[in-house]
C-alpha cells in the first residue's frame, strides 16, 4: 500500500519555503524584521569605517562582503500607505509625535506650550461645478442633489440627482455633468494652494497688527504664530488643508503669548485672512480676465483642548487625525500614486473617469508657456498639486529629522549591547565614512511571505502599545 502523497503546496508558500532554505535566509529575515517588514526593500552594497578624528585610528568597519547575503537592506522610508504599509506607520508615528509635542510638549518642547492659544482649522477648495456627494440627514441617506421639476443644463444632462449614495459609491465626487465641470480651473486651484496658505500665514499676522493698533516689529518682539499641516484629497479631486495653528511668544513655544493673545482672537483671525486671501492665475482663455483664486466658503475652526469633555477638540485627537492623513495621497480621490511620464499612458490608467480628465487637463496647460512654472506635467498624478502633503513652522516643534535620529540611535545602541560592544565615548571625535552602491529595490522570489509576517507582528505589537498608550493618557485626564 503506497503512503499517502503531501498536498501541493500553493506558489507564494512553496516560493517561501525555498526561500527559507537558503544559507542566507537567517541573516535577510534579520534584517528585513529591522526594516519593519518594508515592502519596497533597498538593497545596498559597500562599506563604512569610523576613525579617531584625531589620531586616525580605525574605531569600527562594516563591509557587505562580511554579509551572508553580499547586501545591506534598509527601509523604503516611503510615506504613503498605498506603496509601502510599513514605512508609512512609522511616518504616521512620527508626525503623530510632532503633532502632540506642539501641542502637549515634550521632545523638547515645554508642557507649558499647552497654555498657548491653539486651534484646529479646516480650509477647503471652492466650487468648480457640482458633483455627486454622500448626504445623510439623522443617520439615513438624502437624495444626492434634489431639483424641482428636473431641470437639464447647457449639455443636455439633468443638473441635480435624487439618487441616495453610499459613501463606497464609485459616483461620489464625480462631476454631475463633465462638460460643466471647469477641470482648467480645478487643476490651476490645487497648483495655486501651496500660495493661498502661504498667504494666509501672511495676512494673520497683519490682522492681528491692525485689530491691536501696533506696528509688524513690535508684534515680533511680542508673539510669534506658529503651525503645522497636512493636505487631504477630497473624492472630487480637490484638497483640504488640516492644521494646527498656535500663538506663541517672540522665541516660539519657550516663551508664554503675550496676555493679548486668545483662541478667540486667533480663531477670528483664520476666519478673516482665509475670507481675504486671494492668488491670480493666468486665464487659460487668452480673452478672458485673470483667475482669481481662493479658499473655499466651507471652513472650520475649532480651539484645541486637552480633553474631549471641554468646548473644542481634544488635543490627542487632532494629533491622530493629522497623523493620519500624512500617509495618504491623490490616489484616494480616484488616481495614481506614481508620476506619468507621457500622455500616451493616460488612456490606459485605472483611473475614475473625473482623474482622468484633470490629468488630461495638467498635460494640456502644462504646454502652455505661462502655467511652465507650475510643472503640471510632473504632478498630474497629483491632479496639479506639487506641494508637500505635511509641513510646519520651524519653532512648532521636533522635527522629523530629529525623530529619526532618536530612532536610529536607539537602534544602534540594542545593536551593541545584543553584541557586547562598549559605548562609545561622547568625548572621543571620530570620523565615519562610507561608500554605497544601490543594487535594487523589492522583494525576490519566496521574499514576500515572510515580510509580510514580519509586518503583521510589528503592527500587531504597534496597536497593543497604542492601546496601553490611550489608555495611561485617558487616566491621566480623568
Amino acid at each position: 500500500m503506497s503512503a499517502p502523497q503531501m498536498p501541493e503546496l500553493p506558489p507564494e508558500l512553496a516560493a517561501a519555503v525555498q526561500r527559507a532554505a537558503m544559507p542566507d535566509f537567517d541573516r535577510w529575515h534579520q534584517m528585513i524584521k529591522s526594516a519593519g517588514g518594508c515592502e519596497q526593500p533597498i538593497r545596498l552594497r559597500g562599506e563604512r569605517i569610523t576613525l579617531d578624528g584625531e589620531t586616525g585610528e580605525l574605531i569600527e568597519s562594516y563591509s557587505t562582503d562580511d554579509e551572508p547575503t553580499g547586501y545591506l537592506i534598509t527601509a523604503c522610508g516611503n510615506r504613503r500607505a498605498s506603496r509601502c504599509a510599513a514605512c508609512a506607520e512609522v511616518y504616521r508615528d512620527d508626525t503623530y509625535h510632532l503633532i502632540i509635542s506642539g501641542l502637549t510638549g515634550g521632545k523638547g518642547v515645554p508642557e507649558a506650550v499647552s497654555d498657548h492659544p491653539r486651534v484646529f482649522l479646516t480650509l477647503t477648495a471652492p466650487s468648480f461645478g457640482a458633483v455627486h456627494a454622500h448626504r445623510t440627514k439623522a443617520g439615513k441617506p438624502q437624495p444626492c442633489r434634489p431639483r424641482r421639476d428636473d431641470p437639464l443644463c447647457p449639455h443636455g444632462h439633468p443638473e441635480g440627482c435624487r439618487a441616495r449614495h453610499q459613501p463606497d459609491d464609485p459616483r461620489v465626487g464625480q462631476p454631475i455633468c463633465a462638460d460643466c465641470y471647469d477641470y482648467p480651473a480645478a487643476v490651476l486651484w490645487n497648483a495655486h494652494a501651496p500660495e493661498l496658505w502661504r498667504r494666509l500665514t501672511l495676512t494673520v499676522p497683519k490682522l492681528i497688527t491692525a485689530e491691536l493698533g501696533i506696528t509688524h516689529k513690535a508684534l515680533r518682539e511680542q508673539a510669534r504664530l506658529s503651525y503645522a499641516r497636512v493636505i487631504e484629497y477630497q473624492r472630487r479631486g480637490l484638497i483640504h488643508f488640516h492644521a494646527v495653528v498656535r500663538l506663541d511668544g517672540p522665541d516660539g513655544p519657550d516663551q508664554p503669548p503675550p496676555p493679548w493673545a486668545t483662541t478667540e482672537l486667533l480663531e477670528r483671525t483664520l476666519r478673516t485672512a482665509a475670507a481675504q486671501v486671494e492668488a491670480p492665475a493666468p486665464s487659460p482663455d487668452d480673452t478672458s480676465p485673470p483667475l482669481i483664486l481662493r479658499w473655499g466658503r466651507q471652513l472650520d475652526t475649532q480651539p484645541i483642548q486637552v480633553a474631549a469633555e471641554l468646548d473644542g477638540i481634544a488635543d490627542r485627537h487632532v494629533a491622530r487625525y493629522v497623523a493620519k492623513y500624512a500617509t495618504k495621497g491623490a490616489e484616494d480621490s480616484g488616481t495614481v500614486d506614481r508620476p506619468i511620464r507621457y500622455a500616451t499612458q493616460i488612456n490606459s490608467l485605472k483611473v475614475s473617469d473625473h482623474a482622468r480628465r484633470m490629468i488630461w487637463t495638467c498635460f494640456t496647460l502644462a504646454d502652455l508657456p505661462e502655467y511652465h512654472d507650475l510643472r503640471l506635467r510632473n504632478w498630474a498624478h497629483m491632479l496639479g498639486y506639487g506641494g508637500h502633503f505635511s509641513s510646519k513652522s520651524r519653532r512648532y516643534s521636533v522635527t522629523l529629522t530629529e525623530l529619526r535620529q532618536a530612532r536610529a540611535d536607539h537602534a544602534a545602541q540594542a545593536a551593541r549591547q545584543a553584541t557586547g560592544q562598549p559605548e562609545p565615548d561622547p568625548n572621543r571625535p571620530t570620523v565615519t565614512t562610507g561608500q554605497w552602491k544601490y543594487l535594487g529595490s523589492g522583494l525576490l522570489h519566496g521574499e514576500h511571505f515572510w515580510a509580510e509576517q514580519a509586518r503583521t507582528r510589528i503592527q500587531q505589537a504597534r496597536a497593543i502599545r497604542d492601546q496601553h498608550t490611550e489608555r495611561d493618557e485617558d487616566r491621566k485626564s480623568s
